[in-house]
């Protein structure tokens, strides 16, 4: 579980894994591709070689 800024809903949600929909790995980092709450897909890159990397919920 994350959370996520969504650019479609402009809000903050939080990102369970029955919504990631991908993984994989590339050269900048972890593409993490998921579905929003709103229902727009969304992705993010993470990781040990990504710039950003999202705070992550225990």
């Amino acid at each position: 579980m994350f959370d996520h800024h969504c650019t479609a809903c402009d809000k903050r949600q939080l990102i369970f894994p029955s919504q990631v929909t991908s993984l994989v790995n590339t050269d900048h980092g972890i593409l993490v591709a998921f579905e929003c709450w709103c229902g727009a897909e969304q992705t993010l890159v993470t990781g040990r070689t990504s710039d950003h990397r999202e705070p992550v919920a225990a």
